[in-house]
This record gives C-alpha cells, sequence and structure tokens, in this order.
C-alpha cells in the first residue's frame, strides 16, 4: 500500500516538473515612463534576453492614462502567453490600468513607477509627500493644436534631476531624446488599480528626485508588494544606471 502511494506521488511529481519545465515563459513587456523612451530598458533588456526571455519594449504614446492603456492592452491582447508586465515612472500608472480584464498578465513590476488607487493622479500622488523637484527643472510647456500642451524637462538640468547616477555622456543623450508627456496625462485620475488583485513588486532608488522615495514606499505597502527593493542613491532611472538589479526583480515576478 505505502509502495503504491509513494508511486503515486513520484508520478505526480515528475508529471508537474515536465509540466514546468514544458511551459512557456512568461512575455515580458517593459512600458516606459515619461521623458524616457524604449531604449531605457536596453540594460534589462540584455539581461532578460540572455536569460531566456522574450521581452517587448512597448512605445508608450504618454497622451493619456486611459487611451495609453487601451494601446497598451490592445499590444497584451495580442500575446498567447502569460505576461509580466512592467512599468517605470508613468508607465506604472498605465499598467495598472492596461492589466485589468487581461487574465493573460500573471504580475506587476512597478520600476520608479506610479502604482495609483482609483481618484489618483501621477500628480497628486508625487504631492503626497514631499521631495519631487520635478517642477523647476520642465522647460516651457509646448502647445498643442489640439489643445492642451506637452513637457519636457530643460535638457541641461535633465542629468541632475533625472540621471544622475548615470554617465554623463549617456545622461546627456537621454536628455536629448526624451520624449514628451502631455500636461493632461500626470493629471489623469486613474480609474482602477490592477495591483489589487494581480501580485505586484517594487523597485526604486532612495535618492529619486521625480517621485519622492516616502511615496514609492507607501505604494508599495499599499499594494502589499511581494518584494521591494531599494536602491542607495539611485536615480528616477534605476533600471539604466542598475539593470541587473531591476532585471533580476522582474525574473522573480516572472518565477
Amino acid at each position: 500500500m505505502y509502495r503504491l502511494v509513494f508511486a503515486i506521488i513520484a508520478v505526480l511529481t515528475l508529471s508537474n516538473t515536465l509540466y514546468a519545465q514544458d511551459a512557456p515563459k512568461p512575455t515580458i513587456v517593459l512600458v516606459h515612463g515619461a521623458f524616457a523612451d524604449g531604449s531605457s530598458w536596453n540594460g534589462v533588456i540584455e539581461k532578460l534576453s540572455k536569460d531566456g526571455y522574450r521581452t517587448v519594449a512597448a512605445a508608450n504614446p504618454l497622451r493619456g492614462v486611459k487611451t495609453d492603456a487601451d494601446y497598451i492592452g490592445a499590444l497584451i491582447s495580442s500575446l498567447k502567453t502569460p505576461v509580466v508586465l512592467v512599468g517605470h515612472s508613468y508607465g506604472g500608472s498605465v499598467i495598472s490600468e492596461a492589466a485589468v480584464g487581461h487574465d493573460n498578465v500573471k504580475s506587476l513590476v512597478y520600476v520608479a513607477a506610479f502604482a495609483p488607487e482609483e481618484g489618483e493622479s501621477a500628480a497628486s500622488l508625487s504631492a503626497k509627500f514631499p521631495g519631487s523637484t520635478l517642477a523647476p527643472t520642465l522647460a516651457p510647456p509646448v502647445a498643442l493644436a489640439g489643445g492642451g500642451s506637452d513637457l519636457y524637462i530643460e535638457q541641461k538640468a535633465f542629468p541632475k534631476q533625472f540621471a544622475h547616477d548615470v554617465p554623463a555622456k549617456a545622461a546627456s543623450l537621454m536628455a536629448a531624446t526624451q520624449r514628451p508627456i502631455t500636461k493632461a496625462a500626470l493629471e489623469e485620475v486613474s480609474s482602477s488599480g490592477a495591483w489589487k488583485t494581480v501580485p505586484s513588486w517594487f523597485i526604486y532608488g532612495d535618492g529619486d528626485k521625480n517621485i519622492p522615495p516616502q511615496v514609492q514606499k507607501f505604494m508599495a505597502d499599499r499594494a502589499k508588494a511581494k518584494a521591494t527593493v531599494v536602491i542607495a542613491g539611485a536615480s528616477h532611472v534605476v533600471m539604466v544606471s542598475h539593470p541587473k538589479a531591476v532585471a533580476e526583480l522582474i525574473e522573480r515576478a516572472a518565477k
């Protein structure tokens, strides 16, 4: 009798192991935030690709939370694998909305990112605790033909504000190639928070000058994050300055 039981357990264990080996690895969808672009994930992508993960660095439109979330949601719907959805900065607001209704999204990773509750915006969260020095570094708004305005960081202020731990040459290139975000997008309130039902992981630097570290701790604690990693002295672009740490956390979420 005991031998039969042990044999059944062994078969089940072997079956589960083989299933885990055959199951496809999740696709990692990386969503950049304001004043950045898809290339900000290059170092992270190199590590993930080396470890066998398929990655997609989505081109976040940066036009508004709902419209951007719909855009990312369409990409998620096209994928036939499990998905780990990763957002940086404002991209966190986007993934919190985009994941809703997509059962293939298994994990959320917030990289120096907003994880808003319904009714909260990036702007309101940034002001929840003191410490953000972004506002004085913004260039004059660029008026849009259809109304509203685009925001950039002044190029000369960009390295110190956004990427103080990135080599100067690279930070200057980032300043020149930054993607603008509409002022309305930063003020648009979220209508959902997928982190309430989807497991989440957080990583940020305690030297972040865009989103106060105290705000990021508040959001991670509120989301009951599976893990929170704080990089000493790291800037807002922690994925650029510490790609290995960010990739390792994403892989933890993927497993």
